[in-house]
């Protein structure tokens, strides 16, 4: 018993030792494991930033190129402006940005900076085109107030009257709801319902069908809801009141005369001077490194989002939203003014524009936007109607979010 006992003692002592080999063994693996994924990682790390490298580095040395010297009385607005948009290049790291002003109906200054394309350093000028994406909705919305002025829009009709393809839902819903984004038009897809998928398509009547069989997805009037789809249909809208191809008459009736030649659809024509785009490397961060954008065909956004355009022209659109000219005062007013849901509450959006007050030089002032961030663009263009102020800027990245903030820098440095 002695002798059996003294053996499994011994064997006991050995079985702990084996488990405990086998388990500093696991350990020592399991270590190693850890330590070479922290060395990837790390090593990743390093070359990820290692090779961010920057487009521009020097403020000073960022080019530019303007569409003509500015008046003497503007000289140090502009100096102030000039460095406010170097210094932003060179912080956010974006490939290119454009700037217009327009004072009183006159564009007083327009410059374009940096690259169009970074690859060849093709330079941004005045004239270079950028994607609009929903800022795009601001020309529509244009098209539909000339519309309304000439009686050939009643903005409280059901929209079948004038898109009868559109199908009857669960309510009616009217022109003037589409505009201020309270018509309940979306196809739902979680909680982000207003984008459309990318596709292509040859006429209006090909986009409205990736819609037009989905129900309301609230009733008009009772919420605010950007909508992509909506813009789409008031597309469909002028198109019909007008008698023809949405982008025959928003060529003849509004870029023309407003002088804006160079905005059109995207993929209408095969211009070089439009740019690059590309997309943050990382965290939707450019500082953190670019990449060409993914491409994206439009064609199936139209008046939604299809548009593309320069600063300068993006400003006369603006500045015939602040006085008379292509439109009437009541409709300009009009066009201006935030709708309220039934419950009472302004959505504080107009006529397809957002609508706020900030402080501006040291006052509290009245201002319009439009705002967006296409695949490879990222868009501002704001209005100061009591300063009769029109602003633009672009930039070809997306989630370019400093842009809309210079661009209100700008416009302070020319109201002081």
């Amino acid at each position: 018993m002695c002798r059996i006992a003294a053996w499994l003692s011994t064997a006991k002592h050995f079985s702990i030792i084996g488990v405990s080999r086998n388990n500093r063994t696991h350990v020592e693996v399991a270590v190693a494991i850890v330590a070479a994924v922290a060395i990837v990682i790390v090593g990743g790390a390093v070359y990820f930033f290692l090779t961010i490298n920057p487009v521009h580095t020097d403020p000073a040395a960022v080019p530019s190129m303007v569409a003509a010297a500015p008046a003497e009385r503007y000289s140090g607005a502009v100096d102030k402006a000039r460095n406010l948009a170097r210094a932003l290049l060179v912080q956010e790291n974006l490939p290119g940005l454009s700037v217009a002003l327009a004072l009183d109906g006159e564009i007083v200054w327009a410059e374009g900076f940096g690259f169009a394309n970074v690859e060849r350093r093709a330079p941004v000028t005045p004239r270079t085109r950028f994607r609009t994406g929903s800022v795009s909705k601001t020309l529509t919305a244009a098209a539909v107030a000339l519309l309304h002025d000439r009686g050939r829009i009643d903005l409280d009709a059901p929209v079948q009257t004038y898109v009868p393809s559109y199908p009857q839902k669960q309510w009616t819903i009217s022109t003037r709801q589409l505009l201020g984004d309270i018509a309940g038009v979306h196809r739902p897809r979680g909680d982000s319902n207003d984008n459309l998928a990318y596709g292509h398509c040859t006429s209006l009547d090909e986009a409205l069908k990736a819609f037009a069989g989905e129900p309301l997805s609230f009733e008009p009037g009772t919420k605010y809801q950007f909508s992509t789809y909506g813009w789409v249909l008031l597309s469909a809208v002028v198109e019909d009141a007008s008698g023809e191809l949405f982008s025959t008459f928003m060529n003849r009736e509004v870029f023309e005369p407003l002088g804006m030649d160079r905005t059109m659809l995207e993929g209408a024509d095969d211009d070089a001077d439009t740019v690059s785009f590309y997309f943050p490397r990382a965290a939707m961060r450019s500082s953190l490194g670019l990449q060409i954008g993914p491409g994206a065909d439009y064609s199936c956004f139209s008046g939604a989002g299809a548009f593309l355009s320069t600063p300068s022209d993006l400003v006369r659109l603006g500045s015939a939203m602040l006085k008379p000219g292509l439109l009437t005062a009541e409709t300009i007013t009009l066009f201006q003014t935030p709708l309220h849901l039934k419950s009472g509450a302004s959505t504080e959006f107009a006529l397809g524009w957002k609508v706020e007050t900030i402080p501006l030089a040291g006052a509290p002032t009245r201002l319009l936007r439009h705002r967006a961030t296409p695949t490879g663009s990222t868009v501002s263009l704001a209005l100061l109607p009591d300063r009769s102020l029109a602003i633009a800027a672009t930039t070809n990245v997306t989630h370019g979010m400093a842009v809309d903030p210079f661009a209100l820098q700008v416009a302070e440095a020319f109201v002081q």
